[in-house]
C-alpha cells in the first residue's frame, strides 16, 4: 500500500507540474502560435501579452506566450520550447535583433512561419514577415516636434537613443536625425552631449557605423536608471550656456521620464521640451502634469491585430497582406506597417481616452 500511495503522489505531482507550466489559451492539444516577447519588466510588453491572449479568444487556434527577460539565450530556449509544442507560426519580438537569428533559423528548419514583431531580426533569411510601426516615422515625429517648439537659435540639443542591440533604436535615430540635421547645420540647435554627433552635424545621412558611434555615447539601453545617470553626467559636464531653454530627444517614455526628472531638478535649466514614445500610462500623467512634453502613440491594439491576423492567414493557407518591405542585411522582409500618432497635452483626451485606450479615471488633472 505504501508503494501504491507513493506512486499515486508521483502521478499527481506530474499533473500539477504540467498544469503550472501551461500558459496556452484556446483549445487543448498542440500550440498553433508561439509568441516570444523580450521582457516582463516594461509595461509595453505586459500589455501586449494581454492583447495577444484576447486576440485568439473564441478561436480554434491556440497560443503560448513566453518572455526572454533580456536574455538571448533564454529567447532561444523559449523558441525551442515552442517548437517542441508543435507551433506552426512563431511571432517574436527579439531582445537582440542579430542574436535572434539562431533561434528563428531553428524554427524555420522545422517549417514554421516566422513573424518578426515590432523589432526586426537581422542578418538571416529565416524571417518570413515583419509587423511593425514605421520606426523611421517615429523618429521623424520626435525630431519635428523639437523643431516646432524651438525658439531662436543655438538651442542646446541633448540626444539620447535606445539600445545599440535593437535595430529599432537605429531606425528611430535615423528618422530624428533626418529632420533635425538641417536645423543643427543652420544653427537652430547646438549639440550639447555628443562629440560624435557634433563631428557629423553637416552630414544629412549617416552610415550605420556613424550612427553606431553616436549611439555609443548617448545610448540609454532602454533603461531608466542608465538614462538618469547619463543625463546627470551630461548636465554636470556642460557649462550654463548649454542649459537654459533646451530640447531633449528621448527615445521612449521610460527614458523620457527619467531624463525629465534630472533636467527639472537642475536650477540652470529654465525649460525643456522632451520627446517620448509608447504612450505609457505613467508618461500620460507626466504629460498632463507638464513634466513630459509629448509621446509618439503606437496603438499596440492595431499591431497585435495585424500580427495575429497574419498568423491566422498562414494557419488557414492564405497569403498575408503586406504594405512594404525592410532589408534586414540578408534579405528583404515583407512587412505590414502601422501608423503612429503624436500625443501631447492638447490631444491626449481625444487620442487616448475617447478612443478607449485608457480610462479617464486612471489619471488626475485631465481636462
Amino acid at each position: 500500500m505504501k508503494v501504491f500511495a507513493l506512486g499515486l503522489v508521483a502521478i499527481l505531482a506530474v499533473f500539477v507540474l504540467a498544469a503550472c507550466n501551461s500558459s496556452s489559451s484556446g483549445s487543448g492539444g498542440a500550440v498553433s502560435v508561439g509568441i516570444v516577447l523580450p521582457t516582463k519588466d516594461e509595461p509595453r510588453w505586459v500589455q501586449d501579452e494581454e492583447r495577444f491572449k484576447a486576440a485568439l479568444e473564441g478561436s480554434d487556434h491556440t497560443t503560448e506566450i513566453l518572455f526572454s527577460q533580456g536574455s538571448s539565450a533564454k529567447e532561444k530556449e523559449n523558441v525551442e520550447t515552442l517548437i517542441s509544442k508543435g507551433i506552426e507560426v512563431l511571432i517574436i519580438a527579439p531582445h537582440d535583433g542579430a542574436a535572434a537569428g539562431a533561434a528563428v533559423e531553428a524554427a524555420k528548419a522545422e517549417g514554421i512561419t516566422v513573424i518578426a514583431y515590432d523589432r526586426l531580426i537581422t542578418d538571416t533569411d529565416a524571417v518570413d514577415y515583419y509587423v511593425t510601426f514605421d520606426s523611421v516615422a517615429v523618429g521623424e515625429a520626435q525630431g519635428q516636434y523639437l523643431i516646432d517648439h524651438a525658439s531662436g537659435s543655438n538651442v542646446p540639443l541633448y540626444l539620447y537613443a535606445g539600445a545599440s542591440s535593437d535595430n529599432n533604436a537605429f531606425l528611430f535615430f535615423e528618422g530624428a536625425w533626418k529632420v533635425l540635421q538641417p536645423k543643427i547645420a543652420d544653427g537652430t540647435f547646438v549639440i550639447a552631449n555628443s562629440s560624435e554627433a557634433e563631428k557629423l552635424k553637416d552630414k544629412p545621412e549617416l552610415t550605420r557605423d556613424e550612427m553606431s558611434a553616436i549611439l555609443g555615447q548617448v545610448t540609454t539601453n532602454w533603461d531608466p536608471n542608465e538614462s538618469k545617470n547619463k543625463a546627470e553626467t551630461h548636465l554636470t559636464a556642460v557649462s550654463n550656456d548649454l542649459k537654459g531653454d533646451v530640447a531633449i530627444l528621448a527615445p521612449n517614455d521610460g527614458t523620457a521620464r527619467a531624463i525629465a526628472d534630472v533636467f527639472s531638478s537642475d536650477p540652470a535649466i529654465s525649460s525643456f521640451v522632451v520627446t517620448g514614445q509608447d504612450a505609457e500610462k505613467a508618461s500620460i500623467q507626466y504629460i498632463i502634469d507638464g513634466k513630459q512634453t509629448m509621446t509618439v502613440f503606437k496603438d499596440v491594439r492595431t499591431l497585435v491585430t495585424d500580427a495575429m491576423g497574419m498568423a491566422v492567414d498562414v494557419l488557414e493557407d492564405k497569403t498575408p497582406e503586406t504594405t512594404g518591405s525592410y532589408n534586414n542585411g540578408s534579405v528583404d522582409i515583407k512587412a505590414k506597417q502601422t501608423d503612429v500618432i503624436v500625443v501631447n497635452k492638447d490631444n491626449v483626451k481625444s487620442e487616448l481616452i475617447d478612443t478607449g485606450y485608457y480610462e479617464a479615471d486612471e489619471f488626475t488633472g485631465l481636462e
